[in-house]
């Protein structure tokens, strides 16, 4: 049998049934590719190894670090293993040299990696914990980050947690993933020539926010690209349940850190366009048409544990002006309908029960927002929290006027089921300046609680249609235009319990609001940018 040369398939079907014969021939004779095809696959090969790559590993000490290194040393592409340490006195690892850094997330630590990337890529591992690759992670991570023209590359990996191994991954980034928190994942792989690119571009020297600057600026002119593979294994030491990490951005005692996260995203905003100045369009508040002043909404499903308590709370308030309650009861089944029967004798409830099967939060939300007797303002209050006293719902109103703005969003408390506070505390969401919260909302996750809209426009927007960041969706679109009013009081307790929402997502739950948290922000800079033009 002759052996005949490696042959692809055409795309015309014709051409395929002329080489049928050859394709099978080359099949069951075993031959091997042809010359240029080895030839191809061999400078492949050659290139990857001649790619060499600079580690970077926290360091505290031999016990801490020497597996990372070990395994780090096992791969023949690793030219030097820097150790980072706080502490210049420490003895480094054989084969490893010391570098001092104060702060791992320090503008002066981004200068001394870029500095010492004189290797193809630069590897940043961001954990004290032992870090265990794949087989050929490094391999692979090269091979992607050489296709696709990545400035930085991450990837899928997995956690071991008291002994168990269990799958992190993780999101794409995207034009709106500004975040200060975006999870990439502990090993983070550069191209050392954009490293050395983007930290000339870095402008201010920061504590906190030097890693944030960078990873910034660096998306300003290259992907960061997500590989889907699970590459490594890293020691989780957090396991906390998620409903007690997602206040960690507001928690007061970062507040030093949070500054510095907000000068970062502000700067890299007006360097792609996206910065909106403090001018705001004015309100005049005219619409007459409301018999009400003011409505609450609650949208509920299945809270009987709950609900009496949000509907009293809202039933207590004491006000100038005449107000009502509009509970949208979104099928339940557990008896809450029944709960809320008890209180139909007050003509202020009225009490929907929707005709659709379809509606998330923010479906019951325009349900509410579009009854013939909602008030000129909605008010929000969650079914199972409370206000936290009776003048909440007068100081939410009051600060329409008084700062003329077409959405207040207020402070609230953590507390227990029992409305005992627990940490962090108040939040008061201080990141929100008049002259700044509108481009810092961009960065933050949240904006507050409780929330209040401007009916007519609220009409104009509408609310989408989903149970998880309805309400930051709003917060952004009308802050493109219009003050956010604020109240730095407490009006609002937040009671957190194991049948909240967001108290214990999987990672995969997680991920999703995550993802769809930064396609909002997304959709939103890119409307800022065309704003922008428009007005040039």
């Amino acid at each position: 049998m002759n052996e005949k040369e490696t042959t692809c398939l055409s795309d015309r079907p014709e051409d395929n049934k002329e080489r049928k014969n050859e394709i099978i021939t080359i099949i069951i004779g075993s031959i091997p590719p042809p010359l240029q095809c080895r030839r191809d696959f061999g400078r492949d090969r050659q290139s990857l190894m001649e790619s060499t790559i600079n580690c970077f590993i926290p360091y505290a000490g031999v016990a801490q670090a020497e597996k990372t290194v070990q395994g780090l040393q096992a791969t023949d592409l690793v030219k030097k293993i820097y150790l980072l340490a706080n502490s210049p006195d420490i003895d480094p690892l054989p084969g490893c040299e010391l570098l001092y850094v104060d702060k791992l997330t320090d503008s002066a630590a981004m200068y001394a990696i870029a500095e010492r990337s004189d290797a193809d890529y630069a590897l940043l591992y961001t954990k004290h914990t032992t870090l265990e690759l794949g087989m050929f992670a490094l391999e692979r991570m090269i091979h992607i980050a050489k296709d696709s023209g990545a400035g930085m590359v991450y990837a899928d990996h997995y956690q071991v947690t008291e002994g168990k191994q269990s799958n992190a991954p993780v999101i794409d980034y995207q034009f709106g993933s500004l975040r200060d928190d975006f999870d990439f994942g502990s090993v983070l792989l550069f191209k050392a020539s954009a490293l050395k690119e983007t930290v000339k571009r870095m402008k201010t020297s920061y504590d906190f926010a030097g890693l944030y600057d960078l990873r910034l600026k660096l998306s300003q002119k290259y992907p960061l690209v997500h590989i889907n593979e699970y590459l490594y294994s890293e020691i989780e030491n957090d396991t906390r349940k998620s409903g007690e990490k997602i206040f960690d951005y507001v928690d007061p005692k970062n507040r030093e850190r949070q500054i510095e996260m907000e000068a970062t995203c502000t700067e890299h905003l007006k360097e792609i366009g996206g910065y909106l100045k403090p001018e705001f369009e004015k309100i005049e508040f005219s619409a007459d048409n409301f018999e009400y002043e003011a409505s609450v909404i609650i949208p509920v499903r299945n809270r009987i544990r709950t609900i009496r308590d949000a509907i009293r709370s809202v039933l207590s308030q004491k006000t100038e002006f005449k107000f009502n309650l509009i509970v949208i009861d979104n099928h339940s089944t557990d008896g809450t309908t029944e709960a809320i029967d008890e209180y139909k004798e007050d003509d202020r409830l009225i009490h929907l029960i929707p005709e659709r099967n379809d509606l998330g939060i923010g479906g019951c939300w325009n349900l509410g927002v579009y009854h013939p007797l909602c008030g000129k303002f909605a008010v929000q209050l969650d079914s199972d929290d409370v206000y936290a006293h009776e003048r909440a719902l007068q100081l939410m109103v009051n600060a329409f006027y008084e700062q003329n703005c077409a959405m207040v969003v207020g402070t609230y408390m953590m507390t227990d089921f029992d409305m005992n506070m627990i940490p962090p505390g108040v939040i008061d969401h201080k990141e929100w300046t008049p002259e700044n919260g509108r481009n810092n909302a961009l960065r933050i996750n949240g904006l507050g609680a409780p929330r209040a809209f401007y009916t007519p426009m609220l009409r104009e927007v509408k609310v989408p249609n989903t149970s998880y960041g309805e309400d930051y969706a709003l917060g952004l679109n009308f802050s493109r235009r219009y003050q956010i009013g604020r109240i730095y009081e407490v009006v609002y307790l937040c009671r957190r319990w194991d049948d909240n929402s967001d108290a214990s997502l999987d990672i995969v739950k997680m991920n999703g609001h995550n993802l769809y948290k930064d396609r909002i922000r997304t959709w939103e800079l890119q409307a800022r940018i065309a704003l922008n033009k428009k007005q040039r």
